[in-house]
């Protein structure tokens, strides 16, 4: 992939795809008039899926289940998820995991050695300390901060392949998949979309974007991705990002956040410091084929900042990226 950075200045970024890239209608066995297309709230998000093939309602209802069952087993604050059970286990013993909850956890510890604890998959004693998004978010005192930043710390997280079993070595320890679980749900719902034989798409899980196939306009034409306006309405667009059977994930400060004493806490954690990321960007949007390395890398490239974050995309063949300062 050729590198491209793109770096805006005083703006904040959402991405919203459309299907503007042409006035020719192609020759595909296309749906007429509106997609099969339905909106969700699962997982603290909103999920739309739009699907622009024929005969597609099955492929439609399969996506949406696919969605539930993952994020049944994924969700932390979900008592009996399987992420619920590993945490509850922290220093006591080993817990096996489905193979899609193994997937996701081995692709979060990668990413967090990777990054080298820019993202970090333990982080969960911070988050939920701060537990911004949720009605009892708070500032924490710097005594709780300290106490569990010990506890965040990627490389005691055990996994075992064999056995399909994680293990978090310390009583107190939590992994957290929010920096993650949206883009690998994501790539499961395009796996699920493909195996009903979907070509044409747009599935849209909290921001994790993702176009399948080419313009339902134009088979052509590539899908423009919309750069939204924060100052406007949502819809309208700053600019546009051709993709096809590509994803953009964006990391920012207007996602969810806490404001205390006229400060503004995102709610991207530094897994070093126990605060939220306070540094020179308002967001990051990764380019790339899989929604899960877009995931895990936006949040890791906002944890360097825009010199930091430049030079660690760089070195990756992957990933393309856009900064907003």
């Amino acid at each position: 992939m050729k590198k491209r950075f793109v770096v805006v200045l005083l703006m904040l970024l959402a991405l919203v795809a459309t299907a503007c890239a042409g006035k020719t209608a192609a020759k595909r066995t296309l749906v007429e008039g509106d997609p099969y297309s339905d909106t969700q709230f699962l997982m603290g998000t909103v999920v739309t899926v739009k699907i622009y093939d024929k005969d597609k309602q099955g492929a439609l209802d399969a996506a949406f289940a696919r969605v539930q069952q993952l994020a049944d087993e994924l969700t932390v604050n979900q008592k009996g998820s399987e992420v619920d059970a590993v945490n509850k286990n922290a220093g006591i013993k080993p817990v096996h995991v489905t193979p899609s909850v193994y997937r996701v956890i081995a692709a979060a510890k990668h990413y967090s050695k990777n990054s080298e604890g820019a993202f970090d998959l333990a982080i969960g004693p911070i988050t939920s300390l701060w537990h911004i998004g949720f009605a009892d978010a708070r500032k924490p005192a710097q005594s709780e901060i300290d106490e569990r930043l010990p506890l965040v710390h990627y490389p005691d997280v055990v996994l075992n392949a064999k056995k399909q079993t994680v293990y978090l070595k310390k009583k107190g320890m939590a992994i957290d998949l929010g920096g993650i679980a949206k883009g690998f749900i994501t790539d499961e719902v395009v796996k699920t979309l493909k195996a009903k034989k979907v070509t044409t798409a747009i599935i849209d899980l909290g921001g994790n974007i993702y176009v399948m196939g080419k313009s339902p306009k134009n088979v052509k034409k590539d899908w423009n991705v919309g750069i939204q306006d924060p100052k406007k309405p949502r819809g309208t667009a700053i600019g546009t990002l051709p993709a096809s059977n590509m994803t953009v994930v964006t990391s920012g400060i207007y996602e969810r956040y806490l404001k205390v004493d006229g400060k503004i806490y995102m709610h991207l954690m530094n897994p070093k410091t126990g605060y939220p990321f306070d540094n020179n960007l308002m967001g990051v949007s990764i380019v790339t084929k899989k929604s899960v390395d877009g995931d895990a890398l936006s949040t890791a490239t906002f944890d360097k900042g825009l010199a930091g974050g430049m030079a660690y995309i760089e070195k990756l063949k992957y990933a393309d990226a856009i900064f907003i300062t």
